[in-house]
Formats: C-alpha cells, sequence, structure tokens
C-alpha cells in the first residue's frame, strides 16, 4: 500500500471534505511539495439563510483559487457515476477530513490508501460529532487522529495522533478552529512519512470506542431536570447548531452564555432574577436572546420583562 517514490513525482491527491473543520488541512495540500491535489469532493450547494440563497460548503469556496484540480459536488457519492468521477482522476492518495457521507470501498483502495482526520482522539467520540461530544462530556483532554479509513465508521487504525488539554471553558466553533489548525499541522509532518512507508498504524482498541450522531435541533432544549454543570456544557458544545434555548411565556429564548454559580434554591425550571433553577441548583443566563431580538444580558432581558421572574419553563409539545 506504501512505499517510497523511485522517480520523485508528486503523489496524485483528492481531498474529500465540507466542514470548516478540513479547510486549514486543504489549504496545506494545496501548498505541500509531495502530493498533487488533483480534484476535491465536496457536498452539493445548499440553500442558505431566510432568502435561500444557493451556498457552497467551506471546502468548496476555500477551492475557489487554489490549484486544487475539479471540484466535484455529488449528491451521493456511493452512486456509480460519483465513484467513476473521482476514480477518474487516478489517485494514489485520498484525504478526507469532515466530509459528511460514507466513503464507499473503491475510493478506499488507491496505492497509498485513504486517510481521515478525525477531531478526536480515536476510539473516543468516533462519528459525526466529535467536537461537541467532548465538550459535552466534560473531557479534560481531546485531539485529532490521523486514521487509515476502512468500510467502518471511523473505526480504522491510527496512523498518529495529538493531543490537546481543555480547561472546561471551549466554545464548540473556537475548538473546532484549534483543532483544524492542529489537524492540518499533524498531516503535514505525516504525510512524507506516510507515503514513504515509514509509519505503521496500530488497530483502535474498540472496546473503548464512543459513538457520537447527528445533532437535530430538538437537542437544543435545555433540560431543568438535569444539572447546572451539564446545562452549561450543552451551551457551549452546541453552538452554532442546534444552539441552546428555554421556551417561556414570553416565546423562545436562546441562551449564548451561561455559568454555575451558588445562588438562592430554586425549583428547577423556574426563573429568578440571577437565571433559571436546575436539579442541583443556580444556571446563571449570562447571555440571552429573544425571537427576533438581540443578545443581551439576562439583566437586561429582566428589566423588559419583570414578569418572567418567578414563572417557569414552558415544556415541550
Amino acid at each position: 500500500m506504501t512505499g517510497e517514490r523511485a522517480d520523485g513525482s508528486r503523489v496524485r491527491t483528492v481531498f474529500l471534505g465540507s466542514g470548516g473543520f478540513g479547510v486549514p488541512a486543504l489549504r496545506m495540500l494545496a501548498g505541500h511539495p509531495t502530493v498533487e491535489l488533483v480534484g476535491v469532493v465536496t457536498a452539493p450547494p445548499r440553500a442558505a439563510g431566510r432568502k435561500a440563497i444557493l451556498t457552497s460548503t467551506p471546502i468548496g469556496e476555500a477551492a475557489t483559487g487554489l490549484p486544487v484540480g475539479p471540484v466535484l459536488t455529488p449528491d451521493r457519492l456511493r452512486s456509480p457515476e460519483a465513484i467513476s468521477d473521482v476514480l477518474g482522476l487516478h489517485p494514489a492518495l485520498v484525504v478526507l477530513a469532515d466530509y459528511g457521507q460514507i466513503v464507499p470501498l473503491a475510493l478506499l483502495e488507491p496505492p497509498h490508501g485513504a486517510l481521515n482526520l478525525h477531531p478526536s482522539l480515536l476510539p473516543r467520540h468516533r462519528g459525526a460529532t466529535p467536537i461537541p461530544a467532548a465538550i459535552l462530556a466534560g473531557d479534560t483532554e481531546t485531539g485529532v487522529t490521523l486514521m487509515l479509513m476502512d468500510v467502518g465508521l471511523d473505526t480504522g487504525p491510527i496512523v498518529v495522533a495529538e493531543r490537546i488539554d481543555l480547561d472546561g471553558t471551549e466554545v464548540a466553533p473556537e475548538l473546532e478552529d484549534r483543532l483544524a489548525s492542529l489537524g492540518a499541522g499533524l498531516l503535514e509532518r505525516a504525510l512524507d512519512p506516510w507515503i514513504e512507508g515509514r509509519l505503521t498504524p496500530r488497530p483502535q482498541a474498540d472496546e473503548r470506542a464512543t459513538l457520537t450522531r447527528q445533532l437535530r435541533r430538538a437537542d437544543g432544549r435545555l433540560d431543568p431536570s438535569r444539572s447546572a454543570r451539564e446545562l452549561e456544557r450543552q451551551i457551549r458544545a452546541y453552538q452554532p447548531w442546534p444552539g441552546s434555548f428555554l421556551d417561556t411565556a414570553h416565546g423562545r429564548l436562546v441562551v449564548w452564555r451561561a455559568s454555575v454559580r451558588p445562588g438562592p434554591p430554586a425549583a428547577p425550571g423556574s426563573f429568578t432574577d440571577e437565571g433559571l433553577g436546575t436539579a442541583d441548583g443556580l444556571l446563571a443566563l449570562d447571555e440571552v436572546q429573544p425571537g427576533g431580538g438581540d443578545r443581551m444580558s439576562w439583566s437586561a432581558y429582566v428589566r423588559g420583562r419583570p414578569a418572567i421572574v418567578g414563572s417557569a419553563v414552558v415544556p415541550a409539545g
């Protein structure tokens, strides 16, 4: 699968990605002397915003102006047409970062394999949402893993990994940016040793695996029967999607920032002049946004709607 290039030629490489996590890796590959990017595969443009403007993925936008060959946007990578289009680029290496679709076996078998840059310390947090999962779980460390892909979901052997400490204040978008930069550097350092056959993948410890899933809008609902610490983590983990919110007698309230602090006892789900009662104490609502309004402090929100104090969260459904 690997071996030194006898003629010193650049390795024909196809990059698969859609989300912003993969953008630094794509830019690095476009300028790497060992590889020749002969194509990029990303999700097709989607309608976005209230005006439903057709918008390219972050990878599609980043590929503009880079020497990356054609940008392919198949709806289904596993369709025969899509597989044929990718194989028609004759890749010797496939690199994937945050693509969002299962890669068919036919695309996992180029001479130098298919490498996946994944933003967790595998086997922990396999699947679609590893960055929110690490924050939500209160992990004290996370990182990026470069793995050799197989037909499973993030189950392939680990090539290299790099870890970072977490201090419990991370918000998902900022942590994604940090891991994206870390991952691009890790991939850059690993490319030559991998292509030259100097790195040996090691199997994952499947018994320690955890699995994440795609998030839904309903996941953003804050449940005051949980602990204040769990809810504070959720608020940091679920940005920008699905966000975190409470339904009140005054309408839906998005919570952007919160903190756990000592306070007078309050029934779970009841609002106080500082925030929200939970299963084990007070969740201070530091920054909120009413429907159709601007972000503001909780104290500013209460001044405009004093009747919120003493009322309760409106349950779902």
